[in-house]
């Protein structure tokens, strides 16, 4: 063996300082997770990515808001993990250690969220992992009373901004990924109200609003939404070209093909470069990801696998699809938002932010699936889709005193741009002919992507 592998057999490339826990001591949680126990792993508390060993077996648990991506290599004495957050630190480490003919993207696999995964180091054939669920919200648990539902949804989400604002020094400016939409307008309001609640200076917070060729949608939807609350001083445009929205770049960055994950992803990385042009030593950034999915708003018609009946009875459905012991799992990715989120956490990553999406947070998840939402709507799509406003509009009312104008929902690729069909492939095939050309040329490397 040579010393480039570790006794431990395991290379772990994680940064431990993205971890937010706030209950116990990161050793403390990673003999929780070495135990193998999930209910011992359910009682960390906050957004985590952690790697534990026992022996041959290794143990991976991981939340929403943290990529945990793992390869097993093929060493002369016997195998050994990588572990990183992103599949061009697994290439690199292989083509480090003389192994990057063993890389293949399709061989690397994403740890699932709100699972415990175990995977044994013994060798040719490598068994196939096991996973039990550490994190069972119940479902249907609340009253129908939207007032209710909505005080207790968004105290969850405010309590999430409020203990991240505590782990940032008081001179550090905060950005909010803005469009005026339900769910970034109340990360938005949220983050107001808990500097104004802490006695901070609130010109410490921006609301960012990409416009892509003078801007579409957004802009205009930004600019009404702090005008109706009296909060306009705090826009701040982040104007992009449109060739600054690429799609290839965008693929590398999140290392994903899905259509509109890449498109949204292309939104974020465009952003986010803006932003890190303007002000080079910004940051920490807070967004609305994961509120859709909290409140099954997504337009089932689109989706020709959903009906209004899977979406309602199956647990956490968009936010980890159809589940690890599905058929439709993929070993190289996890599903749902599980998968997805690496729209927004990679180009945050690669641009050097520090970023927050309070609803993604296994706390404001846990009293979204208790919403009765079969109660409250009666299957009825349209009532689901009004369902989200009302209950973020009154829980943002309850918490800050604000009245939130509610707009429809858009897509972010759909609303920086006055013309976002121009921007992107109409066809998936083309997304994943992209993603085969860039790994059939491994020129990129993180620092390049982040550029």
């Amino acid at each position: 063996m040579t010393q480039n592998i570790p006794l431990t057999r395991i290379i772990d490339l994680t940064d431990p300082s993205g971890n937010r826990i706030y209950n116990m001591s990161m050793d403390e949680a990673r003999t929780r997770l070495a135990s193998g126990d999930a209910h011992s792993v359910s009682q960390i508390d906050g957004e985590f990515a952690l790697i534990a060993q026992n022996g041959k077996r290794v143990f991976m648990a991981r939340t929403i808001g943290r990529m945990l991506r793992f390869f097993i290599a093929k060493y002369h004495d016997g195998p050994f993990l990588i572990v990183a957050d992103r599949i061009d630190a697994i290439r690199n480490q292989l083509e480090t250690l003389g192994l990057g003919d063993q890389f293949h993207p399709s061989y690397t696999r994403m740890a699932p969220a709100h699972h415990v995964m175990r995977i044994e180091l013994v060798g040719c054939p490598d068994p196939s992992p096991t996973f039990h669920r550490f994190f069972e919200p119940v479902r249907n648990s609340l009253p129908a009373d939207v007032d209710d539902i909505g005080a207790r949804y968004i105290a969850a989400a405010y309590r999430e901004v409020d203990r991240w604002l505590n782990r940032i020094p008081k001179h550090e400016p905060v950005g909010v990924c803005f469009s005026g939409g339900v769910d970034s307008g109340a990360v938005f309001l949220l983050t107001y109200h808990a500097l104004l609640q802490r006695g901070d200076n609130p010109a410490r917070l921006k609301a960012f609003t990409l416009a892509v060729d003078g801007g579409g949608q957004d802009l205009k939807q930004a600019r009404e939404f702090l005008r109706k609350v009296d909060l306009e001083l705090f826009l701040e445009e982040i104007p992009v070209n449109a060739s600054d929205v690429g799609v290839e770049d965008a693929i590398r960055v999140i290392e994903d093909y899905k259509p509109l994950d890449v498109q949204s992803g292309a939104m974020a990385l465009a952003l986010c470069r803006g932003i890190r042009k303007r002000y080079p030593d910004w940051k920490y950034l807070l967004d609305g990801d994961g509120g859709d999915e909290n409140l099954k708003d997504y337009p089932i018609e689109d989706n020709p696998e959903l009906t209004i009946r899977s979406v309602l009875n199956n647990l956490m459905l968009y936010q980890e699809g159809w589940g690890v012991h599905a058929i439709k799992h993929s070993l190289t990715y996890s599903g749902g938002q599980s998968r997805g989120y690496a729209r927004t956490y990679a180009p945050l990553a690669v641009t050097g932010f520090v970023g927050l999406s309070p609803f993604v947070c296994p706390a404001v998840i846990a009293v979204a699936e208790g919403i009765p939402f079969i109660e409250l709507t009666n299957w009825d799509h349209d009532r689901l889709y009004y369902l989200k406003g009302k209950v973020v509009g009154r829980g943002i009312k309850a918490v800050t005193g604000i009245t939130m104008p509610i707009f429809p929902k858009r897509r972010f690729q759909h609303g920086a741009a006055d013309s976002p069909g121009n921007l992107f492939p109409a066809k998936t095939s083309e997304y994943r002919r992209i993603f085969q050309r860039i790994y059939e040329n491994l020129g990129a490397t993180s620092a390049q992507i982040g550029a």
